[in-house]
């Protein structure tokens, strides 16, 4: 069973694409010997937004000094000559020669650096140069280790050179391109929950499925907070069962107070007078609160009587409009005892407040709904087992997203050669040698996917969750507590690897990538080189519509 197909395909314009990415063109023709003085010359004249052939132009020409620098250095540059009475002597010479220039080259590729570095651009090209750079200085001092081994056993005395006021104070560390994002938590703005004592909201969401529905909750959450009242979960009779994939009891200890109970505990509480006091609605088209027969049917066989649900305003989930807190409060503030709100998915309340890192509430944890303590300790087990620390997670959405990419302008969905294509330029700037695949996809998709991710003649392996093994003890706990095989667990445990990784690359439109982009923001785990899967780019055919 497929893990990634909860989202729902009705759902338009959640993510905003980026501006088209440019083709790539090839470098241009260079000449044999490389100038640091021109390097950082031609940088200073095109403010460093290079084009990719100048970087590949760039490296061809650091191969070519490095090719010279290592071999007969007399018959190319002009050195001061020593006599030697052996070959090894001869040898010595040229090591120390080839160091000396290793070492010029190491001042212009430091100077280039700390220009690259003091620019406050986030241009794309820019980053790519940065990053060739950091591999040229790299490969720069391991070449000078090389060199400096035999005369550091011989107790040659290592050249001094004049690097006059460059910082040298390089360090691999310095540079991370994919580190990971300072969310900033300690900044947002957030809101006390202090639910009154007597004071309940029932949650209700129908909107689409697992991952509509934790964001459903999730904003149901605000609305409880601002209103004072305890959230109740919904019921599993009516809903998905959420304490198989959410940790419910992880929402209370984070705020240190009951603010969430579960639909069972809820009744007990009211056993003797299971009724919803005041039934609002925050959407009134296509349905009042968007809820059909069939589900205002299923609320009632839990034994719960309710009065009529009540259009608090005109909103189309369409075309929602932007609310502030004061509109929240105005419309839905009351005294009832236990109120209940329609789905609330589309709502657009404080946007940015809502989606901020770490969410809108006051809490002592990183997020307040996260994957239940048996998938997340399942998750660390799988990435322990066959992924380690640094590795890539795609979420490839195929299944029905043809037709509902096909119907958004631009579309969304690629042809497997193009999405490869966009996954290596990822591969290549993570430099992570192996990538979780989470998808719907067929095996032929996947299959010829596989075969065109190859980076410098490599494979790069395309790692899928395997079926049950009893001989395999990652997925142990799920077996034991009689959860494997439901395809929410799977789900999010899906979510849960992907979120766990270094680079995460999301499918546009997808309500599943964006609850990992959530998980990611919250868990501190989101990277620079976090994107939609070749994002900016337009698929390079569209089929015509039926």
């Amino acid at each position: 069973m497929e893990s990634s197909s909860d989202e729902e395909d009705d759902r338009h314009n959640l993510i905003q694409q980026n501006e088209r990415r440019k083709p790539r063109t090839p470098p241009p023709s260079t000449a044999a010997t490389f100038h640091v003085e021109d390097f950082t010359s031609r940088c200073r004249r095109l403010n460093f937004r290079l084009q990719k052939k100048h970087i590949l132009a760039v490296l061809a020409l650091l191969l070519v000094l490095i090719f010279y620098s290592v071999t007969d250095l007399r018959s190319h540059f002009s050195m001061p000559s020593f006599k030697f009475d052996s070959l090894a002597d001869q040898m010595k010479e040229s090591e120390l020669r080839a160091i000396n220039l290793l070492r010029q080259q190491q001042l212009g590729l430091l100077t280039a650096w700390n220009r690259t570095s003091q620019s406050n651009t986030s241009d794309p090209n820019l980053e790519d140069l940065k990053s060739a750079l950091f591999k040229q200085i790299s490969i720069n001092r391991e070449i000078q280790q090389i060199l400096l081994n035999p005369h550091r056993t011989e107790n040659v005395v290592e050249p001094e050179f004049d690097f006059g006021n460059a910082s040298l104070g390089f360090d691999g560390a310095d540079y991370d391109r994919c580190r990971t994002v300072d969310q900033k938590l300690s900044q947002r703005r957030t809101v006390e929950w202090n639910p009154k004592d007597g004071k309940f909201l029932l949650a209700i969401c129908v909107s689409g499925q697992m991952s509509n529905h934790l964001i459903c909750l999730e904003k149901h959450m605000f609305f409880a907070a601002l209103l004072n009242r305890v959230l109740v979960i919904p019921s599993s009779k009516v809903d998905y069962q959420y304490d198989r994939v959410v940790d419910i009891d992880h929402i209370n200890k984070c705020l240190g107070k009951k603010v969430v109970v579960s639909f069972e505990e809820f009744s007990k509480t009211k056993k003797d007078h299971l009724h919803i006091d005041k039934f609002l609605c925050y959407f009134s088209k296509p349905q009042p609160c968007y809820l059909d027969d069939d589900h205002l049917k299923k609320l009632g066989n839990l034994g719960l009587s309710m009065s009529k649900p009540e259009v608090v305003w005109d909103e189309d989930i369409k075309s929602p409009k932007k609310k502030t807190v004061q509109d929240v409060l105005g419309k839905f503030e009351h005294g009832d005892d236990v109120m209940a709100i329609g789905d609330v998915f589309y709502a657009e309340v404080e946007k940015e407040w809502v989606m901020q890192p770490g969410g809108p509430i006051a809490h002592k944890c990183k997020t307040l709904i996260e994957p239940s303590r048996l998938i997340l300790l399942t998750a660390q087990r799988f990435v322990q087992t066959f992924l380690g620390r640094n590795f890539i997670a795609l979420h490839f959405r195929r299944h029905g997203f043809l037709k509902f990419c096909n119907a958004k302008k631009p579309s969304c969905f690629y042809p497997i050669p193009q999405a490869a294509d966009c996954l290596l330029r990822v591969v290549e700037r993570a430099d992570a040698p192996v990538i979780y695949l989470s998808t719907d996809a067929a095996e032929s998709e996947t299959g010829l996917l596989q075969s065109l991710v190859v980076l410098n003649g490599r494979p790069v392996p395309l790692v899928i969750r395997p079926a049950r093994n009893s001989a395999e003890k990652w997925d142990a706990l799920l077996y034991r507590h009689h959860i494997e095989g439901d395809s929410q667990v799977e789900a999010m445990l899906d979510k849960t690897i992907c979120a766990m990784s270094s680079v995460f690359i999301g499918a546009p439109g997808s309500t599943f990538t964006e609850d990992i982009l959530r998980l990611r923001k919250d868990w501190g785990s989101a990277s620079l080189c976090d994107e939609y899967l070749c994002q900016g780019e337009e698929p390079n055919i569209v089929a015509e519509n039926e």
